[in-house]
């Protein structure tokens, strides 16, 4: 999950990280939830097994969410904490709002 084009400090590149973690946990809950939503467009209602599965994905995406937050907190030190949010506002407007 590492970028290789960075030089974030440690405690910097675990947030990236845990940022990017966060970003794939909501892209499979998405991307699950859209899948259903067109299986069922017409008529029916999801499964059990599909219930269950969209509340795991949601229950990783909050663990996911949880740990980057965590990780935020732990950027400390101002210059770091700036190459880390140039960094997340470059990606985040690529990839959109999380």
């Amino acid at each position: 999950m590492s970028d290789s084009n960075t030089s974030l400090p440690p405690d910097a590149q675990i947030a990236w990280e845990a940022y990017l973690s966060m970003s794939e946990t909501k892209t499979a809950y998405f991307t699950f939830l859209s899948e259903i939503d067109q299986k069922y467009k017409n008529r029916g209602s999801p499964t059990i097994a599909e219930n269950l599965q969209l509340e795991k994905l949601l229950g990783t995406h909050n663990e996911a969410v949880a740990l980057f937050n965590k990780a935020m907190q732990s950027v400390t030190d101002k210059d770091a904490r700036e190459q880390l949010l140039i960094k997340l506002t470059g990606d985040a407007g690529k990839q959109g709002t999380h």
